[in-house]
């Protein structure tokens, strides 16, 4: 075999093995395993129901696997039910728009633009709206996936969107945890830290979830609409205290709602809430190595739970798959899933790119003055994003590392600038599926053979 053919069927092999992980968390399918319809009842996570006790069947929530999980839900009860007692609304993006029977997907920010929009603002009041007016012998079905905060927004009345994007950016710019960010935005929302199942009078809800977290915190995953706020307005005072020093002045109808809101109880839904994991980058590692198993590869899975800097991650997964290289022997396949965060430099030149670029480009650093022959790193986002891009992700290998000397092009120039997108667009390294309408992070997939 040659190496130019060896270092295609390793790549072929890294896109099938990452394929088949996000094949695993297919929205449909997850939404289908868990809602079944048997005689005259209906089971929704281990939960069931008569049939003809059952008002309205309301489906309402937010994120990138909306679609998918709205169209698996309209699937899984059938023809019957649907026409008679389902109804629903769901926020996602505007290119997983699709016509469904009864349930309205609502186009609630542009493809690739992961901040919230005025449109967001809309959907989420349409959601608050039905569920108000359900009835105790109504069932509430939330699905909820990553990306629903940012597809979910609600501010409090007084604080605009813009108020609220321009406090959120202060803090992330301000060096804020995610703890630190989710405390101000839940206390700054009428939906998100429960308050969306807080507003709903049915009967019963119940929240199928597909986990974009690691360790799927429940009142995280789109900032939790229906898991109680642990949190208060003084917490939230607090962190804006603790970063007041290094961000833009917090506009006053900030603060005057968090001054007026403090000291006030924090109470959960008068409906009984179940909240269900349905899916997980567990589901999707365990698909990829079966299907590493199968091509042939000894697996060995670094875990889900990756987090760090994008590009410290990059030059670790490459130092690795390099010794790995020096010690021959059966091909093996390493799988890593987590979510890192790309450090932004300071610089006003242009770039393009997201974390899973920018980890391969790390990586290429690394394996630059190296003999790669017979590896492949690949790190796909399972959603079909990354970073405000077209693609889901990119590759190295030889053949990427050989065009990009023919080419003149030095990896370190693109990663000075985080300008990631570039390099891999003139080498022939991106990862493009579009948008896969599925998100439990990034998984990773590296071949040595």
């Amino acid at each position: 075999m040659s190496t130019l053919s060896r270092d295609d069927s390793l790549r072929d092999d890294a896109i099938a093995i990452w394929q088949a992980g996000v094949d695993a968390v297919d929205a449909e399918q997850l939404v289908q395993s868990v809602v079944h319809v048997t005689g005259n009842s209906l089971m929704i996570a281990g939960e069931t129901w008569p049939i003809d006790r059952i008002g309205r069947l309301a489906v309402v929530g937010a994120g990138k696997a909306g679609a998918g999980m709205s169209a698996g839900f309209e699937r899984a009860v059938g023809d019957e039910i649907l026409a008679n007692k389902v109804i629903g609304w769901v926020n996602v993006p505007a290119d997983c728009v699709r016509p469904l029977e009864k349930i309205h997907l609502h186009a609630a920010r542009s493809a690739g633009v992961n901040e919230p929009t005025e449109e967001g603002v809309a959907g989420a009041g349409e959601i608050l709206r039905i569920v108000s007016e359900l009835s105790p012998e109504d069932v509430c079905v939330v699905v909820i996936s990553g990306g629903g905060s940012a597809l979910l927004p609600s501010p409090v009345e007084g604080v605009t969107l813009s108020d609220k994007q321009a406090i959120t950016r202060g803090l992330m710019q301000a060096g804020a945890r995610i703890d630190e960010l989710n405390c101000v935005r839940k206390q700054l929302s009428r939906i998100k830290g429960g308050r969306l199942a807080k507003a709903c009078n049915a009967g019963r809800i119940i929240s199928l979830i597909i986990s974009d977290v690691i360790g799927d915190p429940l009142d995280v995953i789109a900032s939790g609409p229906t898991v109680t706020d642990s949190t208060a307005a003084s917490e939230a005072l607090a962190v804006l205290k603790k970063f007041a020093s290094r961000m833009p002045e917090v506009p006053e109808s900030i603060l005057k709602h968090l001054e007026c809101a403090n000291g006030d109880s924090v109470e959960g839904s008068h409906v009984q809430v179940t909240n269900v994991i349905i899916g997980n980058i567990d589901v999707a590692m365990a698909a990829a190595g079966q299907e590493a198993v199968q091509r042939g590869y000894e697996v060995q899975s670094l875990g889900g739970d990756n987090a760090g800097i994008a590009r410290v991650v990059g030059r670790d997964l490459a130092e690795r798959c390099l010794l790995v290289h020096d010690s021959p022997g059966t091909p093996r396949c390493l799988l890593s899933g987590g979510e890192p965060i790309v450090q932004l430099v300071d610089t006003d030149e242009p770039r393009k790119g997201g974390r899973n670029q920018e980890l391969i480009l790390s990586a290429a650093i690394r394996m630059w003055d190296e003999d790669v022959t017979g590896i492949v790193l690949l790190s796909g986002g399972t959603d079909g994003e990354d970073g405000p891009t077209d693609a889901a992700g990119a590759f190295v290998n030889a053949g990427v590392l050989r065009s990009a000397r023919e080419q003149g092009l030095t990896p370190q120039d693109f990663l000075a600038t985080n300008n990631s997108y570039p390099f891999f667009a003139q080498t022939g390294g991106h990862l493009k599926t579009g948008p896969t309408q599925t998100n439990v992070m990034d998984l990773r997939v590296c071949l040595i053979g």
